[in-house]
């Protein structure tokens, strides 16, 4: 899955991963708030997550942990994420300091990000008010309750959110619209395609282009998604453009159209970085934003499902999806 790996770090903090008491490392353990945990079930043995979980309170002076990611949660066969969030939830208490929050740190070789089974992750939102960063990965293809969910939440202290998804459900991108977080500088979001659940409509988007949700929203990330150009239209005259200092529009199907619409649109000069990568834009139109913005401040790198002229068969993809 292109664009979707392990961090080394999190929250400014290498990343340790704890698998079970039976896979400790060896040698004394970090200060607990020197490293971001990242707990991942022995998914090939017979440790639980909830067995996991009582070992890492039990072993970890938790009122000090600053940062936690969860990886694969299933002992054997895929499971849903619910009961880790309320596990997460209802030992809150236990987490005083905890600043950042990583749900489903999971990347293809162990489950692909559209078998991944999601649920209403709000709950973390409303038991860690003290949290400065989230985020989720996962997508929303299910009808049946076990699909990404969010509802609307008011979080003084929330800084940075980002959805990772091959197909983010327009429900959730309603819901942050309609959530009041003054404190937010970046929100990023992987919208995907509607195969995998991915349904936001440019209208859905409305509250985030407006500029009134988040006053101190810095950075904006519309990624991924298949109506990339129809984005970069309505990004060309959006409010918020004037508040940003740095804007991606990456990983998606943008073409000639989308820098069109860019170039005829409100001055972006003032951003600091326009991130563009995996995109269909044509050299011509490319070196256009190149020169308005300056080469230096346009990521507009290419991989391999992306391709500079895709008038072959038309086709063209999102870097991540399934």
């Amino acid at each position: 899955m292109t664009d979707v790996e392990h961090p080394d770090t999190f929250y400014g903090l290498p990343v340790l991963t704890v698998s079970g008491p039976d896979r400790q490392r060896t040698g004394p353990r970090p200060a607990a708030d020197a490293v971001a945990w990242r707990l991942e079930s022995d998914w090939d043995g017979d440790t639980t997550f909830a067995a996991l979980w009582r070992h890492f309170l039990d072993t970890v002076d938790t009122s000090q942990v600053r940062a936690l990611l969860i990886g694969p949660w299933w002992a054997s066969e895929y499971e849903s994420i619910a009961p880790v969030v309320g596990l997460l939830a209802g030992d809150a208490d236990r987490f005083p300091s905890l600043r950042a929050l990583f749900l489903a740190d999971v990347v293809g070789e162990e489950c692909e990000l559209s078998w991944l089974v999601m649920s209403d992750i709000t709950p973390v939102l409303e038991a860690f008010g003290q949290l400065q960063e989230l985020t989720v990965r996962g997508c929303g293809e299910e009808n049946d309750g076990s699909s990404l969910a969010l509802r609307p939440v008011r979080h003084t202290s929330l800084r940075s959110l980002r959805f990772e998804s091959g197909g983010l459900p327009s429900g959730i991108v309603r819901a942050i619209g309609a959530s009041e977080l003054p404190a937010l500088e970046r929100l990023e979001l992987w919208l995907g395609v509607g195969e995998y659940g991915g349904d936001t409509t440019v209208e859905d988007l409305a509250p985030l282009l407006s500029g009134a949700a988040f006053p101190a929203l810095r950075h904006l990330g519309l990624q991924n998604s298949e109506i990339q150009d129809e984005i970069a239209a309505a990004v060309a005259s959006a409010p918020v453009v004037a508040q940003l200092e740095s804007l991606s529009l990456a990983m998606g199907t943008l073409g000639d159209e989308g820098a069109q619409s860019l170039l005829s649109g409100q001055p972006l000069t003032h951003l600091t970085s326009l991130d563009l990568h995996h995109h269909y834009i044509s050299d011509v139109w490319m070196d256009r934003l190149g020169s308005l913005l300056g080469r230096d401040r346009v990521n507009s790198a290419l991989d391999e499902a992306a391709y500079a002229d895709p008038e072959e068969d038309g086709t063209r993809y999102v870097a991540v999806s399934e």
